[in-house]
């Protein structure tokens, strides 16, 4: 790299290879201040950084002699450097050649005023102050003639060195170059011969000894002059220095540039809990000393030693007071599932002031991180607060203890954790740091990767070598560091690191602070922690905070609360305690005083218990959670039922119930189902909700009779329709036309045998017949169709019959059961409820006066309210027990409450209806500004974060709601309103069939004639056989017989037709008497004589006469012989249907 010199007035230039910086910084004592100027951008920016961006190398840096002053000026404080070493600035990838190249124009600054140029770098200057290309390096920042730089040509791969090196950096001691170098000898000397390493390589140890506070220059040097000029390939670095401050800062700057060069550093400081994580992930870092995260290990195995769960966290702004609290969190996570830590507060102390969070926490154990003169303050300022004494516990860190220095600014009782940082470790730990590096070098040459890429940096501050920024090797190398396993005492184990470079392995001291013989403090070592094979805690006897030698409870003593309940279950039951002992059993819960203060005063505590009337045993959910507070929190307490026996509502200005109690301070806090709303919370503090509720309703179920339609409910109208309209009409009409049009059926014009007379009795009405009797499967008589196709079709109507009947009848048991009626209601907003004065009667409802649900209905619905003034009951048992007995249709009050109460009846009448109103929840209220109020927020919280707020409503919020035994063991007998639908569905029955009656009289009386002498007579036998037959011969005859028409009552026949009929049967049967004679003159004469036989008289054959005496003997009938058909003679079927009237008229007389 090189860097030349160009005056421009009373400025001088330097061109470097750097990104702009537009701040002051203090180097040494000189202040400079930097200029950018971008050949691409144009001009100057002394104010902020140029946004555009800008080709790298062509930066320049001026720097105007005459602001320099003389002499450094005075520094009030740590110099600027230092802070902006030690602050957490992301420095880039080329922040190395930055810090290179600065060394250089400091130099340069020196030969100023000799007119010298500078030049840092290898490169010869030629003519025209041209740079000859030379075998590497960068050529950066050449501002005559503001050319872009040059690369020269790659350099060949060196060869592997035979000699291998590392820097070992310790503190600087007088006299003490001896020590270091023969300890640095001796752990070369018992390093086993076997290696590898020593056939193919030498190890060489470099020494460097630095100052406590090595400024920035000196460290350069140190890199520049001492480590790369030799080519190391990694540093030992072992300091003791324990400041926190500028030894911090150098330490983190001087890891942070080895990182960014690519050089291992195997460290042993005693200060590296101070170097921030995130400040130095660059850096290629093996820690050998205990970290941060060893001491909080020990320093909470203290913890659960002695079982104090719960502490808090005390740092000042030292360095690293982050990763302390990370470390912390991170430990306490990873110990949940084994002891269960909790944080009370993470103070950060910049002020006394801070601490007063400590004084409000319930915290008696704190884990202290900074340093001794901070920790000296703090602990001043603790006591000033009274956190220091007997019952608070200090526990601090190394960065306290250091040189053990100031002990008598403590109190008496600390402990600490430590690990010796003397000069003697020093030296001890050097032999450890080159085992380490021994046997990394014995695992990288054994690799394969060695050939390839030889150890030895090869870089350059002057710009030679291989021209590299970072060496790429170095990576590699600190991954075989990492991986090493070095052998050391016996009784301890082997060195190894974690994947974070950090040893796997630790052990600390345990230090107590305790008084000598002369009153003087001094830190005595008590025990140890190791956390190998496992972690182990080994402790003697302490000196405890105060001088006991019996340790702190660790949380704070007991304190007494006086609270006030209201009883409402499940959250808190009262029940008479035992008479004889005045103790209540384990079921019922805790002793609580019901009686107002006056009432037992004077009396001795043993007999007002045995007195119910006094004192009684609360249970409940209330009361299990209150238990869990008390044992987490320590406090003890008096549970007092307020006297008033309201909840707390606002009235007339003023409050009352429990409310009122918190507002007059005669009560710590209120513990019961209360809600938490935006009045109360006006004037008392609220806990967190422990749990969810609203406002709702509860109503009775009623048992009502089943609907005089529940046989028709198993299918809908729909479907009713389908089969009523469609299917049985369907069914009926294609049987009766299958059957009319069959050759073999009713219509017999197109038979084959024309001969064969008509036997066919089937009708509409008929086929009505078959397919209802078919449907419902009703054992009737039935005319069955004489056609194959019609009997078909019956047979497919009977297979739907099957089918819908088996569809009907499981599903008709459900509807024949007597049903359940309730109010249905939405919710408040329900117009029942909201406007109760519409309904024809109003519902009755109400709720319990001066609580939550009262107070809202005030609010929002004061109609109902205004309403319901003359239902409401004064619990709400009271009111549960109206609804179930019908004095209420219902009752609105809290959503859980009635939740719980019907989970309880046993004959499960009860239900809740519609959605809850109001949502909001029970909490523990307080008095305002109460300073209990968060130690229970925070414990509410870790019960419901646990699980145990969900198990305790599980326990207390399940009910029963199951019947009876009796009535599980055996069936009840089915009651009149189970089957009432069948005896309505007869009685229906019934009445139509007298309807029908009727109109079958009407029909006979007023239509039958009018219907004969029409010429669709003929055509009603198609409808109805018995509609047709009743117009007919037979119809008449028997119309004549059932009114009493004889011979000796002519007079009685009052119509034509009757008439007709008369002559008609009188003329056939005197051509029947002819025809009869002259058959039996023509068997006469062929000598044939036939038996004697008495003809039968007109009334005998019209049926119209007695023939009582005539009952036993067969009746024949003798017609004349020109009467009867010829038989040979073909008939029609006009003749046919003729002679098929005849017979069966015939068949009807006889």
């Amino acid at each position: 790299m090189r860097v030349r010199q160009s005056a421009l007035g009373d400025r001088r230039c330097f061109a470097l290879c750097a990104a702009p910086l537009t701040a002051r910084v203090w180097l040494g004592a000189w202040r400079l201040r930097k200029h950018a100027w971008c050949p691409r951008c144009g001009g100057h920016d002394t104010v902020r950084p140029r946004t555009t961006p800008c080709r790298p190398a062509t930066f320049a840096i001026y720097v105007d002699s005459s602001q320099l002053p003389a002499a450094p000026p005075p520094l009030p404080g740590p110099p600027p450097l230092a802070a902006l070493i030690a602050s957490r600035v992301e420095m880039q990838a080329h922040v190395a050649l930055l810090a290179l190249a600065a060394l250089g124009a400091l130099a340069a600054l020196a030969r100023a005023e000799r007119g010298g140029g500078i030049k840092v770098g290898g490169g010869g200057a030629g003519a025209g102050g041209r740079e000859a290309a030379r075998g590497g390096g960068v050529r950066i920042g050449v501002v005559d003639g503001l050319r872009r730089p040059r690369t020269s040509p790659a350099p060949q791969a060196p060869r592997a060195p035979s000699v291998i090196t590392a820097a070992l950096v310790v503190p600087h001691k007088a006299f003490g170059a001896r020590d270091y170098t023969r300890a640095e000898k001796e752990a070369l000397s018992k390093l086993p011969r076997k290696l590898k390493l020593f056939s193919q390589v030498r190890l060489n140890i470099t020494l460097s000894m630095q100052s406590l506070t090595p400024s920035p220059m000196s460290i350069l040097d140190s890199l520049c002059k001492e480590f790369l000029a030799v080519n190391v390939s990694a540093i030992l670095y072992l300091m003791n220095h324990e400041q926190y401050g500028r030894s911090t800062a150098s330490a983190q700057y001087f890891l942070q540039l080895a990182g960014y060069l690519g050089i291992p550093v195997i460290a042993w400081n005693a200060d590296n809990s101070g170097l921030e994580k995130h400040a130095s992930h660059a850096s290629l870092r093996l820690q050998l000393a205990p970290t941060i995260e060893h001491q909080t290990a020990a320093m909470l195995s203290i913890l659960e030693r002695y079982k104090w769960h719960q502490f808090s966290v005390v740092t000042s702004a030292i360095a690293g007071h982050d990763d302390f609290i990370q470390a912390v969190r991170e430990r306490v996570t990873a110990l949940q599932d084994r002891f269960k830590f909790t944080i009370l507060n993470a103070v950060v102390v910049k002020k006394p002031a801070d601490l007063n969070e400590l004084v409000t926490s319930e915290a008696r154990v704190m884990l202290l991180y900074a340093t001794t003169e901070e920790a000296a303050d703090i602990l001043s300022s603790a006591g000033d607060l009274h956190l220091t004494g007997e019952n608070f516990v200090w526990i601090v860190t190394q960065s306290v203890l250091g040189s053990r220095k100031q002990p008598n600014k403590f109190p008496v009782g600390m402990l600490g954790v430590h690990f010796d940082t003397s000069s003697k470790s020093i030296i001890a730990e050097i032999a450890t740091a080159v085992k380490v590096f021994a046997y990394g070098v014995e695992s990288y040459i054994s690799a394969p990767e060695y050939v390839r890429y030889p150890l030895g940096t090869r870089l350059s501050c002057s710009g030679e070598g291989t021209g590299e920024a970072r060496w790429s090797t170095g990576e590699r190398f600190y991954r075989h560091l990492r991986n090493v396993s070095v052998d050391v005492e016996s009784g301890k184990p082997s060195i190894e690191f974690t994947p974070d470079g950090e040893l796997r392995a630790a052990e600390l001291k345990i230090m107590n602070l305790r008084p000598t013989l002369g009153d003087q403090l001094v830190w005595e070592e008590i025990g140890s922690w190791n956390s190998y094979p496992k972690e182990r805690l080994v402790i003697k006897d302490i000196v405890w905070p105060g001088g006991l030698h019996t340790p702190p409870q660790g949380v704070p003593e007991k304190f007494h609360m006086r609270i006030t309940f209201l009883e409402e279950p499940p959250y808190i039951n009262l029940a008479p305690p035992d008479p004889v002992s005045g103790r209540c059993s384990l079921d019922r819960g805790v002793i609580c005083r019901v009686a107002p203060e006056v009432d037992v005063a004077g009396l001795e505590a043993g007999t007002a218990h045995r007195n119910s009337t006094l004192y009684q045993c609360c249970s409940g959910f209330c009361i299990d959670l209150l238990q869990q507070l008390a044992e987490h929190l320590g406090f003890t307490y008096e549970l007092v039922r307020v006297e008033d026996g309201r909840w707390g509502t606002l009235h007339h200005g003023k409050w009352n119930g429990l409310i009122a109690e918190l507002v007059n301070k005669k009560t710590d806090m209120v513990l019961t189902s209360l809600i938490i709303n935006s009045d109360r919370e006006s004037v008392v503090d609220f806990s967190v909700p422990f749990m969810e509720t609203g406002v709702a309703i509860v109503v009775a179920k009623r048992t009502g009779i089943i609907s005089p339609t529940a046989f028709l409910e198993p299918f809908d109208t729909a479907s009713w329709m389908l089969v009523g309209a469609v299917a049985i009409q369907a069914a009926t009409f294609s049987i009766f036309f299958f059957e009319w049009l069959s050759p073999s059926g009713f219509d017999c014009s197109t038979g084959l045998n024309s001969k064969r007379v008509p036997q066919n009795r089937f009708s509409l009405c008929r086929t009505y017949w078959i397919v209802w009797a078919v449907l419902f499967q009703a054992s009737v008589h039935v005319d069955s169709p004489r056609g194959f196709t019609a009997r078909f079709m019956t047979n497919m109507w009977a297979m739907f019959a099957v089918v819908f009947l088996a569809i009907y009848t499981a599903n008709l048991a459900a509807f024949m059961i007597t049903r359940e009626e309730f109010h249905e209601l939405s919710g408040l907003d329900d117009p029942r409820i909201a406007r109760p004065l519409t309904l024809r009667p109003p519902l009755k409802f109400g709720t319990v006066p001066w609580s939550h649900t009262d107070a809202t209905l005030a609010k929002y619905f004061q109609e109902p309210h205004a309403y319901m003034a003359q239902f409401n009951r004064s619990t709400v048992s009271a009111g549960v027990t109206s609804v179930l007995t019908a004095e209420l249709d219902a009752f609105i009050y809290d959503g859980t409450v009635l939740d719980y109460l019907v989970s309880q009846d046993e004959d499960c009448r009860l239900l809740t209806v519609g959605s809850w109103y109001a949502m909001s929840g029970y909490g523990l209220a307080f008095t305002r500004n109460s300073k209990y109020l968060s130690m229970f927020n925070k414990r509410l919280l870790d019960l419901r974060s646990n699980g145990d707020l969900e198990r305790l409503r599980r326990y207390w919020m399940t009910g029963t709601c199951k019947p009876n035994k009796q009535e599980h063991k055996s069936s009840d007998p089915l009651a009149l309103e189970q089957f009432l639908s069948a005896f309505l569905l007869l009685m229906a029955g019934i009445l139509l069939a007298a309807l029908l009656l009727l109109t079958e009289h009407v029909y006979f009386r007023y239509m039958r004639e009018h219907l004969a002498a029409s010429k669709a007579s003929s055509c009603c036998a198609l409808v109805s056989l018995s509609m047709g037959q009743s117009l007919t011969f037979h119809g008449a005859v028997v119309e004549a017989a059932a009114r009493g028409f004889g011979p000796g009552k002519r007079g009685h026949c009052r119509s034509a037709v009757c008439a007709a009929q008369v002559w008609r049967a009188r003329h056939e049967r005197d051509a029947a008497v002819a025809r009869a004679r002259q058959l039996a003159a023509a068997l006469a004469a062929h000598g044939l004589q036939p038996p004697p036989r008495r003809l039968a008289s007109a009334a005998a054959l019209t049926g119209l006469g007695p023939r009582a005496h005539d009952a036993t003997r067969p009746r024949t009938l003798h017609a004349p012989a020109d009467l009867l058909p010829d038989l040979d003679r073909p008939l029609s079927c006009g003749d046919l249907r003729s002679r098929e009237r005849t017979r069966v008229e015939m068949e009807t007389v006889l």
